[in-house]
Protein backbone atom coordinates (compact mmCIF):
# COMPACT_ATOMS: atom_id res chain seq x y z
CA UNK A 1 0.00 0.00 0.00
CA UNK A 2 1.30 3.46 -0.91
CA UNK A 3 2.34 5.38 2.20
CA UNK A 4 0.08 8.39 1.54
CA UNK A 5 -2.89 6.11 0.99
CA UNK A 6 -2.16 4.27 4.23
CA UNK A 7 -1.98 7.53 6.17
CA UNK A 8 -5.21 8.92 4.71
CA UNK A 9 -7.29 5.71 4.84
CA UNK A 10 -6.24 4.44 8.28
CA UNK A 11 -9.05 4.98 10.76
CA UNK A 12 -10.06 4.05 14.28
CA UNK A 13 -11.96 0.78 14.06
CA UNK A 14 -14.87 0.55 16.49
CA UNK A 15 -16.23 -2.85 15.54
CA UNK A 16 -14.09 -5.93 15.00
CA UNK A 17 -14.75 -9.29 13.38
CA UNK A 18 -14.49 -12.34 15.68
CA UNK A 19 -11.79 -13.71 13.37
CA UNK A 20 -8.53 -14.23 15.27
CA UNK A 21 -5.22 -12.73 14.17
CA UNK A 22 -2.37 -15.17 13.72
CA UNK A 23 0.47 -14.73 16.21
CA UNK A 24 3.00 -14.60 13.38
CA UNK A 25 1.19 -11.64 11.77
CA UNK A 26 1.21 -9.70 15.05
CA UNK A 27 4.88 -10.47 15.62
CA UNK A 28 5.71 -9.32 12.09
CA UNK A 29 3.88 -6.02 12.55
CA UNK A 30 5.55 -5.33 15.89
CA UNK A 31 8.96 -6.29 14.51
CA UNK A 32 8.56 -3.75 11.72
CA UNK A 33 7.14 -1.11 14.09
CA UNK A 34 10.27 -1.33 16.22
CA UNK A 35 11.89 0.79 13.50
CA UNK A 36 9.79 3.77 14.62
CA UNK A 37 11.91 6.83 15.50
CA UNK A 38 12.68 7.69 19.11
CA UNK A 39 14.66 10.37 20.93
CA UNK A 40 18.36 9.52 20.63
CA UNK A 41 17.35 6.03 19.47
CA UNK A 42 16.50 5.22 23.10
CA UNK A 43 13.53 3.02 22.03
CA UNK A 44 11.87 3.29 25.47
CA UNK A 45 8.74 1.32 24.58
CA UNK A 46 7.96 -2.10 26.00
CA UNK A 47 5.19 -4.12 24.38
CA UNK A 48 2.76 -6.60 25.90
CA UNK A 49 0.36 -8.54 23.65
CA UNK A 50 -2.81 -9.80 25.34
CA UNK A 51 -5.07 -12.32 23.60
CA UNK A 52 -7.26 -15.35 24.29
CA UNK A 53 -8.87 -16.12 27.61
CA UNK A 54 -6.81 -13.56 29.50
CA UNK A 55 -8.03 -10.80 27.20
CA UNK A 56 -11.62 -11.99 27.63
CA UNK A 57 -11.20 -11.76 31.41
CA UNK A 58 -9.73 -8.29 31.15
CA UNK A 59 -12.55 -7.06 28.90
CA UNK A 60 -15.17 -8.24 31.39
CA UNK A 61 -13.37 -6.78 34.43
CA UNK A 62 -12.71 -3.51 32.59
CA UNK A 63 -16.40 -3.24 31.73
CA UNK A 64 -17.52 -4.12 35.25
CA UNK A 65 -15.16 -1.53 36.77
CA UNK A 66 -16.63 1.18 34.57
CA UNK A 67 -20.23 0.11 35.15
CA UNK A 68 -19.72 0.04 38.93
CA UNK A 69 -18.62 3.67 38.90
CA UNK A 70 -15.05 2.92 39.92
CA UNK A 71 -12.99 6.10 39.37
CA UNK A 72 -10.42 5.71 36.58
CA UNK A 73 -6.82 6.01 37.73
CA UNK A 74 -4.63 5.76 34.61
CA UNK A 75 -0.85 6.04 34.85
CA UNK A 76 -1.03 8.88 32.30
CA UNK A 77 -3.76 11.27 33.49
CA UNK A 78 -6.51 12.13 31.06
CA UNK A 79 -6.63 15.82 30.04
CA UNK A 80 -9.30 17.79 31.90
CA UNK A 81 -9.33 20.94 29.77
CA UNK A 82 -9.06 21.66 26.06
CA UNK A 83 -9.28 24.87 24.04
CA UNK A 84 -12.69 25.30 22.43
CA UNK A 85 -11.52 24.32 18.94
CA UNK A 86 -10.23 20.99 20.25
CA UNK A 87 -13.42 20.35 22.20
CA UNK A 88 -15.44 20.97 19.05
CA UNK A 89 -13.42 18.38 17.13
CA UNK A 90 -13.89 15.91 19.97
CA UNK A 91 -17.63 16.49 20.02
CA UNK A 92 -17.77 16.14 16.24
CA UNK A 93 -16.22 12.67 16.19
CA UNK A 94 -18.59 11.60 18.96
CA UNK A 95 -21.55 12.88 16.98
CA UNK A 96 -20.41 11.13 13.78
CA UNK A 97 -19.87 7.87 15.64
CA UNK A 98 -23.32 7.85 17.22
CA UNK A 99 -25.03 8.92 14.01
CA UNK A 100 -23.33 6.08 12.14
CA UNK A 101 -24.83 3.68 14.68
CA UNK A 102 -28.24 5.42 14.52
CA UNK A 103 -28.07 6.25 18.23
CA UNK A 104 -30.01 9.42 19.09
CA UNK A 105 -28.45 11.67 21.71
CA UNK A 106 -31.47 11.18 23.98
CA UNK A 107 -31.24 7.35 23.86
CA UNK A 108 -29.36 6.82 27.12
CA UNK A 109 -29.61 3.02 27.00
CA UNK A 110 -28.12 2.76 23.51
CA UNK A 111 -25.33 5.17 24.44
CA UNK A 112 -24.57 3.07 27.52
CA UNK A 113 -24.44 -0.08 25.39
CA UNK A 114 -21.92 1.61 23.11
CA UNK A 115 -19.86 2.63 26.12
CA UNK A 116 -19.78 -0.93 27.46
CA UNK A 117 -18.80 -2.14 23.98
CA UNK A 118 -15.92 0.35 24.10
CA UNK A 119 -14.78 -0.89 27.51
CA UNK A 120 -14.67 -4.37 25.98
CA UNK A 121 -12.41 -2.99 23.23
CA UNK A 122 -15.06 -3.24 20.52
CA UNK A 123 -14.56 -7.05 20.55
CA UNK A 124 -10.98 -6.85 19.26
CA UNK A 125 -9.19 -10.22 19.54
CA UNK A 126 -5.86 -8.66 20.54
CA UNK A 127 -4.69 -5.81 22.75
CA UNK A 128 -1.24 -4.27 22.32
CA UNK A 129 -0.13 -2.51 25.50
CA UNK A 130 2.64 0.08 25.31
CA UNK A 131 4.52 0.65 28.55
CA UNK A 132 7.63 2.63 29.48
CA UNK A 133 9.93 2.47 32.47
CA UNK A 134 9.23 5.10 35.12
CA UNK A 135 12.95 5.91 35.15
CA UNK A 136 12.86 7.46 31.67
CA UNK A 137 11.77 11.01 30.86
CA UNK A 138 7.97 11.15 30.85
CA UNK A 139 7.66 13.85 28.16
CA UNK A 140 10.05 12.30 25.67
CA UNK A 141 8.90 8.75 26.29
CA UNK A 142 5.29 9.83 25.60
CA UNK A 143 6.39 11.25 22.26
CA UNK A 144 8.25 8.05 21.45
CA UNK A 145 5.33 5.84 22.52
CA UNK A 146 3.06 7.83 20.23
CA UNK A 147 5.45 7.39 17.32
CA UNK A 148 5.49 3.66 17.94
CA UNK A 149 1.69 3.49 18.18
CA UNK A 150 1.21 5.36 14.90
CA UNK A 151 3.76 3.16 13.15
CA UNK A 152 2.02 0.05 14.51
CA UNK A 153 -1.37 1.28 13.28
CA UNK A 154 -0.11 2.08 9.78
CA UNK A 155 1.64 -1.28 9.42
CA UNK A 156 -1.50 -3.05 10.64
CA UNK A 157 -3.63 -1.14 8.14
CA UNK A 158 -1.24 -2.11 5.35
CA UNK A 159 -1.96 -5.76 6.15
CA UNK A 160 -5.73 -5.25 6.15
CA UNK A 161 -6.05 -5.17 9.92
CA UNK A 162 -7.80 -2.51 11.97
CA UNK A 163 -6.69 -0.71 15.12
CA UNK A 164 -8.05 1.66 17.70
CA UNK A 165 -5.77 3.57 20.07
CA UNK A 166 -7.75 3.37 23.30
CA UNK A 167 -7.45 5.22 26.58
CA UNK A 168 -10.38 3.02 27.66
CA UNK A 169 -7.98 0.08 27.70
CA UNK A 170 -5.76 1.60 30.39
CA UNK A 171 -8.23 3.41 32.69
CA UNK A 172 -7.79 0.78 35.40
CA UNK A 173 -4.10 -0.14 35.48
CA UNK A 174 -4.58 -2.18 38.67
CA UNK A 175 -6.59 -4.70 36.64
CA UNK A 176 -3.90 -4.91 33.98
CA UNK A 177 -1.11 -5.22 36.55
CA UNK A 178 -2.86 -8.10 38.27
CA UNK A 179 -3.84 -9.98 35.14
CA UNK A 180 -0.90 -9.26 32.85
CA UNK A 181 1.81 -9.01 35.53
CA UNK A 182 3.03 -5.48 34.76
CA UNK A 183 5.08 -4.12 37.64
CA UNK A 184 4.70 -0.72 39.30
CA UNK A 185 8.07 0.28 37.83
CA UNK A 186 6.39 0.60 34.41
CA UNK A 187 3.95 3.25 33.23
CA UNK A 188 1.08 1.82 31.21
CA UNK A 189 0.83 4.44 28.48
CA UNK A 190 -1.86 3.29 26.07
CA UNK A 191 -3.55 0.26 24.58
CA UNK A 192 -4.10 -0.47 20.89
CA UNK A 193 -7.01 -2.76 20.03
CA UNK A 194 -6.08 -4.92 17.03
CA UNK A 195 -8.09 -7.20 14.78
CA UNK A 196 -9.88 -7.64 11.49
CA UNK A 197 -12.42 -4.84 10.92
CA UNK A 198 -16.10 -5.68 10.68
CA UNK A 199 -16.54 -4.42 7.14
CA UNK A 200 -20.33 -4.41 7.45
CA UNK A 201 -20.49 -2.08 10.42
CA UNK A 202 -21.38 1.55 9.56
CA UNK A 203 -19.23 2.74 12.48
CA UNK A 204 -16.21 1.72 10.43
CA UNK A 205 -17.22 3.56 7.28
CA UNK A 206 -18.61 6.98 8.21
CA UNK A 207 -16.97 10.04 6.69
CA UNK A 208 -14.24 11.55 8.83
CA UNK A 209 -13.04 15.14 8.97
CA UNK A 210 -9.61 16.79 9.18
CA UNK A 211 -8.66 20.43 9.40
CA UNK A 212 -6.90 22.15 6.51
CA UNK A 213 -3.51 23.78 6.25
CA UNK A 214 -4.90 27.16 7.25
CA UNK A 215 -5.93 25.78 10.66
CA UNK A 216 -2.55 24.44 11.62
CA UNK A 217 0.27 25.93 9.58
CA UNK A 218 1.96 29.32 9.89
CA UNK A 219 4.77 30.33 7.54
CA UNK A 220 7.55 32.63 8.72
CA UNK A 221 10.02 33.98 6.15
Amino acid sequence: MELKKAVKTRRSVRSFSPRLVDKGIIEGIISDALWAPSWGNTQPWEITVVTGGLLATFKEENKQAAMSGKPPDPDIPMPLEWPEINKNRYRDIGRRTLEALSIPREDAEARLNFYTHMMKLFDAPALILITVDRAVSLEYSMLDAGLFAQTLCLLSHERGLGTCIMAAAVQYPDILRRLVKITDTKRIVIGVALGWPDQESPVNTFERARGGLDEFVRWVE
